[in-house]
């Protein structure tokens, strides 16, 4: 017996090790800076097209950019606003230019098509060609559309509308209250339809459909939630709590590997790796960003990607 109850306890141990291993060991040692243009800041997302090429990001001064390699940096790639000019928006962050300038805030590829979409938070939802430029809106009207994710396969846009009372220039002002009235919406490209298909989020962040696009997930800054949208299966189009987090989630992303998700979490800043079971497979914290917001860690050839709107580069985080 006692025998036995050893053995119990020691695999008990072993997986126990292995667990909290993986939860705690952080692989990503090396901290490089890819740097904005001069007076350039605020990059919120972290964006690769189907060759790999990028990262290409969003900016406060309404463009959207795209990384040539270290001899070249960042180059103009695509804008949001058809009234935008360089001589009166480049490097400028004043939101109260954003009707002029436009403010994209997240990018996704349609790998099919090589199409960027992108939500603005003043122009809304808007699609770009492989060959950059003025981008096409496609969708209006919005108060403060925030994150956006494209499932290549069907070519449906997912994309979160983070409030129906405020707009982006209202978050800096003193004593503001956050609501609940964040939805999650889906976007037609074959039919231009928009259908709301969660309302009620406080503090939405950008979704993310899994990799066997069973389900959409949709993270909720104040209440430190992950919602699960169900897209197939018994459970079409309804909806539950993936996981709570011990922090704010902002952004959620694909991993590399299928069914695998990284969450960019305030509060402590740090990006955590999770499984399809809301299982935490690793924690990497994101010390050079504790003084700021984290709102996007994209993992692409063995690094990890940190976008903020409250920097002037992008952290790449190495193995």
């Amino acid at each position: 017996m006692k025998t036995n109850s050893f053995l119990v306890l020691s695999l008990i141990a072993v997986w126990l090790f292995f667990l909290l291993g993986s939860v705690f060991c952080n692989d990503y040692k090396t901290f490089n800076k890819l740097v904005l243009p001069s007076s350039v800041s605020g990059p919120q997302s972290a964006a690769f097209d189907r060759a790999g090429e990028g990262p290409y990001v969003t900016v406060a001064d309404g463009r959207i950019l795209k990384w040539k390699g270290p001899a070249t940096g960042f180059v103009d790639f695509a804008y949001t606003s058809p009234n935008r000019t360089k001589k009166l928006c480049d490097g400028t962050n004043d939101l109260d230019l954003g009707p002029i300038c436009g403010r994209p805030l997240a990018l996704s590829f349609n790998y099919k098509t090589s199409d960027i979409y992108i939500t603005d938070a003043f122009f809304g939802l808007l699609v770009v060609g492989f060959n950059g430029g003025l981008a096409t809106q496609l969708s209006g009207g919005y108060k403060y559309l925030y994150g956006v994710d494209v499932e290549s396969f069907t070519g449906n846009v997912y994309m979160t509308d983070a409030s129906l009372t405020y707009d982006i220039r209202n978050l800096a002002q003193p004593g503001l209250n956050p609501d609940s009235t964040g939805r999650l919406l889906k976007y037609d490209p074959r039919t231009q339809r928009v259908t709301v298909l969660l309302s009620a989020l406080a503090g939405v962040g950008g979704p993310t459909v899994s990799s066997d696009r069973k389900y959409v997930l949709v993270p909720e800054y104040v209440t430190k939630k992950i919602q699960r949208y169900w897209l197939q299966g018994p459970t079409k189009g309804t909806n539950d709590v993936f996981m709570t987090v011990f922090g704010s989630p902002n952004n959620v992303k694909r991993a590399a590997s299928d069914g695998e998700f990284w969450v960019a979490v305030e509060n402590p800043p740090q990006g955590l790796r999770v499984n399809g079971s809301a299982i935490v497979l690793q924690t990497v914290p994101l010390t050079q960003f504790l003084s700021v917001t984290v709102d996007v860690a994209q993992e692409m050839n063995d690094a990890l990607y940190v976008g903020s709107s409250h920097t002037d580069f992008v952290g790449v985080y190495t193995k």
